[in-house]
């Protein structure tokens, strides 16, 4: 009974190792294969050429302010005042001007969408031209929107919706909460004439790279010949031509299939992007750094500024004088040096940068030093 036992044991032990062997063959195969290149829908990766939007521009005044509008000093405000009553068969006596502090200048802007037509709405966003304090609670009058044709697309109207908020007393003090000055009309807009597009009337499709590159366009090529079969070509690193339907509808059909073909992006010069206005750095995964030291201190200077009174002896005749005194400190922060390996990458640079308690401003100077020295591969770009 014991041997038996005894061999059964043996046996599911055998038949443990001979299952666990495969698993971990398995294992070992599956942590060999490469990860598998990300891809993208096609329509992250271009725009179609006649299906873009155009922007539309427009002066116009708003109306019914508390008080907040533009002052007297505006003068396009009291003109556009002026000239708006004379529409309506009133004029203002010879060398005066409105003084209506309810009223302000405001530029109107809006975004037409490709395709729109006759009687579509689109948002509008309104913004004081002048010195007005407040836009809150003004209806901006009937707008002529135009391209940059000079041809009138649109028509604005409508009450404005401000988030901003702006108060004062009487002693000068104010608080202002985010933007007063600018607001959006929702549906502000009704478009009055359409843009032509030849779209629909070409006999290819002309897709555009966002960001042209020789690989991703021809990876774009690949996909759309395997799927469409041979029907788009390239020229360059920016634009795929792609046959198209000669049908309106059909053509449309082929286009919503071309824009969720899924796509192997090619792969671009990692990069770090500095920001000197706010003091941003981005650093994009990839970047890598070659074997180099870097020593950063930093050297304060404070110079301070006080007056003495020279006081004179009694009876000394003399005069009470104030003298200047300067006090000028240097202080010397700890420079501290360290080293990145060969090939360190992102979480390494971030890590290390990090320890020593460095600034965006000092991780900008170390980088472009190392950049500077050769010592970085990837693209420096600041902006």
């Amino acid at each position: 009974m014991i041997f038996r036992r005894t061999l059964a044991i043996l046996s599911c032990l055998v038949a443990g190792a001979a299952f666990a062997a495969p698993k971990a063959a398995t294992n070992a195969r599956a942590a060999a294969v490469p990860a598998a290149p990300a891809t993208q829908p096609l329509r992250n990766l271009v725009s179609v050429e006649g299906v873009r939007e155009n922007q539309l521009i427009g002066f116009g005044l708003v109306v019914g302010l508390h008080g907040t509008g533009d002052s007297t000093q505006v003068k396009s405000a009291g003109q556009s005042v002026s000239n708006l009553l004379k529409q309506f068969g009133l004029k203002l006596p010879e060398g005066t001007q409105s003084r209506s502090k309810n009223v302000a200048t405001v530029m109107v802007s809006a975004v037409f969408p490709p395709g729109y037509r006759k009687g579509q709405s689109i948002d509008v966003t309104v913004s004081s031209l002048g010195d007005s304090k407040s836009l809150r609670g003004g209806t901006l009058l009937l707008t002529q929107l135009r391209a940059a044709d000079g041809e009138i697309y649109a028509l604005a109207q409508g009450n404005l919706v401000v988030g901003g908020l702006s108060a004062s007393g009487r002693s000068g003090s104010s608080v202002t909460v985010n933007t007063p000055t600018s607001g959006r009309i929702p549906n502000g807009a009704t478009v009055e004439r359409e843009i032509m597009t030849d779209f629909d009337v070409r006999p290819t499709v002309l897709l555009s790279l966002k960001r042209p590159h020789f690989q991703t366009a021809t990876n774009i090529v690949g996909a759309i010949n395997g799927r469409f079969g041979e029907v788009a070509s390239t020229r360059d690193a920016t634009a795929i031509e792609v046959v198209a339907p000669a049908d309106p509808t059909q053509r449309v059909a082929f286009v919503a299939q071309l824009e969720a073909l899924p796509v192997v992006v090619g792969e671009t010069t990692p990069r770090v992007v500095f920001n000197s206005r706010t003091g941003t750095v981005v650093i994009a995964e990839g970047v890598t750094v070659r074997p180099a030291a870097v020593s950063h201190g930093s050297l304060k200077v404070i110079i301070s500024e006080s007056s003495n009174v020279s006081q004179p002896a009694p009876l000394s005749r003399g005069e009470t004088a104030v003298t200047p005194r300067s006090k000028v400190e240097v202080e010397q922060g700890d420079g501290r040096m360290f080293n990145w390996p060969a090939g360190a990458k992102l979480q390494t640079i971030i890590d290390t940068v990090n320890s020593i308690g460095a600034t965006p401003d000092d991780i900008m100077a170390i980088l472009q030093a190392l950049d500077q020295a050769g010592a970085i591969d990837g693209e420096l770009i600041v902006i």
